[in-house]
């Protein structure tokens, strides 16, 4: 027997203000600890449900339920088919309810490993999390896995909601060895408050009103709880900082720079600073859409209009004057990687960081954190779902805030620079010293000069291809015809950089990426004196490729691609490895065991399988003369 709500009663309580301002919390746990229930329990309880939501859940919870003649409240949240019909979660739910008290805002989250991107979405903006057990498992490793990403997000508050009590008689003891059991892992943690609550989410039972069953257990219920937390964020009391979304510019004679307050509150009269230039500025006027306000807040969204023209792009934060962000190019921080391509340090990704995004390199990986005991352990790369601390290189200085301190001014993403994908989410902890410390000294001979000297634009030749290809033997006769042309030139090749410069490194995919950042550098130096460089190297990754193009300018690096069948370079096989590779007697070799990612789209393509070295040699300089690069 359900009890009907009206629809004015609904939306009468939703738009109540409530005493104590809006929570924001999120479910999380493994999978079937009953996160969509207990919400779904919550909403049901609250009354805020219509008639003819009710008798959908009792037509579906026929259908797909699994909670035999009674309503299944899982329903509520597992809004797509695909979640029905398996019994899971696999996106981010969130639902919206009001007491009395206060308003909610609640995010349901996958318990699922595979989705733990999702999850570390709905803590990145929950006050609270709400820990789900299953009494009859205990602590889990998705369990840990959840707590510490609630940590990294910032979250202060853990209810520990130990479900499903019914199943185990409601037995003290059983909750009280669960919340030992997890209190030994999380104490050290760091968080405010851990409440544990013993519960059963299907019938309610310490969620909205107090269990008979339980009635040992002398804390609040789940909802007297979210109602009185103090969350009181004192961001407003932070330093003001506003990341400029765009430039509005509707006519000649208005200039403002519109954004979202992400902490502290600004006022006409204000002195502000440009963080990444430093240029200063006094607030005019503070402009939204229902007029100008006497003070802008966090959380905010508002256009600033300033008393003189200054150079503001989107992506610059605007910050009070006398307490500016830190500005750094070097930083340290805490990473969640979400892609099933492991994370290697010196490969190059977007990072994105409010509304800035640059290009990026883990320069390097200090330790992955064991999800299971929360042991910080040595690693040279992060695999999917893995937490790390890793030190970050920009390609320009970025303005931030410590994660703890100011959220969103020090929240970033990782994307990967082929698909476009969110492929990690980070933490910034602190800037690097050396950062700060090292500048840029002007020299009074530049990059053209060596080059008009020499009579020649210089450039990277890179030559890339399969083993056995042929590219260090047509970039030997390149040079060697270029030298003779009277042009300045020098040569790195693969095989001979392992012996010196490189000879430190093995052929994992961790160390093929290192490999070419490496030599990437030093092209970068042989450019900047004004010579024709040829480089010979298999590497085998577009985004390695990619990130040597970026260290020039746009023109000076010129993909030659020596695109020779793999048939015709296992039946060359000069040094003999694909034969070894063949017999398993080499790991990690290109072609075999080990991806090439074969140039998109190269300036010069070459096959030698139907034309000799020479002739090959022959059509690159053809193609450079062609492309200007020869004078």
């Amino acid at each position: 027997m359900t009890v009907q709500t009206s629809r004015a009663d609904v939306i009468a309580r939703l738009t109540q203000s409530g005493q104590r301002g809006v929570l924001r919390f999120l479910t999380c746990g493994s999978v079937d600890d009953g996160k969509s229930t207990l919400i779904g329990r919550l909403l049901f309880d609250s009354k805020l449900l219509f008639e003819d939501q009710i008798n959908v859940l009792e037509k579906d919870s026929r259908k797909h339920g699994t909670a035999g003649d009674e309503i299944d409240f899982a329903l509520l949240l597992d809004g797509l088919e695909a979640e029905r019909e398996q019994g899971i979660t696999i996106d981010v739910a969130y639902r919206f309810f009001a007491t009395e008290k206060r308003k909610f805002v609640v995010a349901d989250t996958p318990g699922h490993e595979q989705y733990t991107r999702n999850m570390a979405t709905g803590a990145s903006t929950a006050d609270v999390a709400v820990m789900m057990i299953d009494a009859r498992k205990g602590v889990l490793v998705q369990t840990l896995r959840h707590t510490y990403i609630a940590r990294m997000m910032g979250i202060r508050h853990i209810v520990l909601a130990v479900n499903k009590m019914d199943l185990v008689d409601h037995a003290r003891g059983r909750f009280h060895e669960i919340v030992a059991d997890y209190l030994k892992s999380a104490d050290d943690l760091g968080f405010e408050t851990i409440t544990p609550i013993p519960m059963s989410a299907r019938y309610g039972d310490n969620v909205t009103h107090r269990s008979e069953s339980m009635s040992w257990h002398q804390g609040p219920t789940l909802l007297e709880h979210l109602e009185a937390l103090d969350i009181d964020s004192d961001v407003q009391n932070e330093p003001f900082r506003m990341p400029v979304q765009w430039v509005n510019r509707p006519n000649l004679n208005f200039r403002g720079y519109s954004g979202t307050v992400v902490s502290g509150t600004v006022q006409p009269g204000d002195a502000i600073a440009v963080a990444q230039s430093g240029l200063t500025a006094t607030v005019a006027r503070i402009v939204t859409a229902d007029g100008d306000l006497d003070k802008a807040v966090a959380g905010e969204a508002v256009t600033l209009v300033l008393d003189r023209e200054i150079d503001i792009s989107r992506g610059d934060v605007i910050a009070a004057a006398e307490a500016r962000p830190e500005v750094t190019d070097q930083f340290a921080a805490e990473v969640l990687w979400m892609s099933g391509d492991d994370l290697l340090p010196g490969r190059s990704y977007l990072l994105k960081i409010g509304t800035a995004t640059t290009p990026a390199t883990v320069s390097s990986l200090k330790y992955r954190v064991d999800i299971n005991t929360y042991e910080k352990k040595p690693s040279r790369k992060l695999e999917m779902n893995g937490i790390g601390q890793c030190n970050l290189s920009t390609a320009r200085p970025i303005a931030f805030d410590p994660y703890h301190k100011i959220r969103d001014m020090g929240a970033f993403i990782l994307i990967d620079r082929f698909t476009n994908q969110t492929v990690g989410a980070g933490m910034i902890e602190f800037g690097l010293r050396r950062a700060s410390n090292i500048h840029h000294h002007a020299m009074d001979v530049s990059k053209s000069d060596r080059a008009q000297i020499k009579g020649q634009k210089p450039a990277i030749l890179w030559f890339t291809g399969l083993s056995g290809a042929g590219k260090s033997t047509v970039a030997n006769i390149v040079e060697r015809k270029l030298a003779a042309a009277g042009h300045h030139t020098y040569s790195l090749d693969g095989d001979n950089v392992r012996h010196g410069l490189n000879r430190d490194l093995g052929f994992t995919d961790e160390d093929r990426v290192e490999n070419i950042r490496r030599i990437g550098e030093v092209g970068k130096l042989f450019v900047d004196a004004g010579l024709l460089v040829t480089c010979s190297f298999i590497s085998p990754f577009r985004s390695e490729r990619r990130m040597v193009r970026e260290l020039v300018e746009g023109d000076e690096f010129v993909e030659v691609f020596i695109d020779t069948p793999l048939e015709v370079c296992m039946q060359r096989d000069p040094k003999g490895l694909y034969k070894k590779a063949q017999a398993g007697e080499i790991k990690n070799f290109t072609g075999f065991d080990s991806p090439y990612e074969a140039p998109e789209n190269p300036e010069i393509r070459v096959d030698t399988s139907q034309i000799s070295a020479e002739e090959a040699a022959d059509q690159v300089i053809a193609k450079l003369r062609e492309m200007g690069r020869l004078g």
